[in-house]
């Protein structure tokens, strides 16, 4: 099995000083990297300041300067907020000056008021159209010159400058949780990455039976790595447990706003919607989170962990980014590397 980290540049609320998150979030990067994790993510989200990632290839270009062997990826850009010229060219270029680290991860988005602002009239139930139309001509612009008329998209003849220096483009992954998803990425013979949220394990052996699903439908097609995030904290305290619960709770709170798009968002920070009304409360029980989640001593981790290798998932990704503060965030990834890594050596 091989480790990702995913990290966001994250303010949970106006005391959090800019230039301290930045720090922070490069030096967790660095860590990664010294470490030996595989490919670090950035997202792609607009006006939150829970997750600042208006443009990740920028952010992919700033961990470059600072980094040796990772390798960097976008989990995920947005399809349906880019022009496909516009898209290629970036993450080429991006591929260049890493000198070919780019991990090009493409997603239809998350939240509906996203779109309201990036791309006012669709519905995120429909953005899945928007990045299987993209796909296949961002592949196309790579290769050289093509023209496309499609339902989102047209434009004359036209070519991705620069070029990726991976050839004959960077590894691709495509974010999935649904069945037409999964049967696309296989499709496409595409890199898997899938969230479960904060579910049971048995939303990962539903990812994995679907994944098998669209492999057994399609045998002409080679498979890829299937990877899987989850919010993980490690610690070794009673104490480093309460911290890590209670931040996941709070981030979580500011999820359920902007998955129910309530709108209550002031100066980029969603309202914590509080625990006793969110829906399906069991799961931000701090016993189910702690079980569902990434979370735990480095031993109940690495036993967690190989369930999921067990299970056939190739990859795992540590998400760090959840509320949690700058001093734990660097205590678990610590833990992560020194003694939990070795144990999938």
């Amino acid at each position: 099995m091989k480790f990702h980290l995913a990290i966001n540049l994250e303010r949970m609320d106006q005391s959090m000083v800019m230039s301290d998150v930045t720090r922070h979030t490069l030096e967790m990067v660095q860590r990664a990297d010294q470490g030996g994790f595989k490919i670090v993510w950035a997202a792609e989200h607009h006006a939150l300041e829970m997750t600042i990632a208006p443009n990740p290839f920028q952010i992919l270009t700033w961990w470059a300067q600072h980094t040796d062997s990772i390798r960097l990826g976008t989990a995920v850009a947005v399809a349906p907020y880019w022009n496909p010229i516009n898209l290629a060219g970036e993450a080429a270029f991006t591929d260049l000056i890493s000198g070919g680290r780019l991990e090009f991860g493409i997603g239809s988005g998350a939240y509906q008021r996203e779109f309201d602002r990036m791309r006012p009239g669709l519905k995120q139930s429909d953005a899945w159209r928007y990045m299987n139309e993209m796909l296949p001509v961002l592949k196309a612009l790579w290769a050289g010159d093509c023209e496309h008329d499609g339902e989102f998209w047209s434009f004359p003849i036209a070519t991705s400058v620069p070029k990726p220096v991976q050839k004959p483009h960077p590894p691709i992954w495509v974010a999935a949780r649904s069945p037409i998803t999964f049967d696309y990425a296989v499709k496409q013979e595409c890199n898997i990455m899938s969230w479960p949220l904060t579910r049971p394990f048995s939303e990962v052996e539903l990812y994995k039976s679907l994944l098998d699903e669209s492999l057994v439908a399609n045998p002409d097609c080679v498979p890829q790595t299937f990877a899987i995030m989850r919010h993980t904290a490690l610690y070794d305290t009673a104490a480093g447990r309460d911290t890590a619960v209670l931040a996941i709770q709070g981030a979580l709170g500011q999820f359920e706003n902007l998955f129910r798009n309530l709108g209550d968002v002031v100066n980029g920070f969603p309202k914590k919607i509080p625990l006793e009304d969110l829906v399906d409360r069991e799961q931000y029980n701090p016993d189910m989170l702690e079980a569902n989640l990434m979370f735990g001593s480095p031993d109940e981790v690495i036993a967690k962990l190989k369930r999921y290798e067990a299970l056939g998932v190739d990859d795992f990704i540590y998400y760090a980014s959840m509320g949690l503060g700058h001093k734990e965030q660097k205590h678990s990834l610590e833990l992560f590397c020194s003694e939990v890594m070795p144990a999938f050596a």
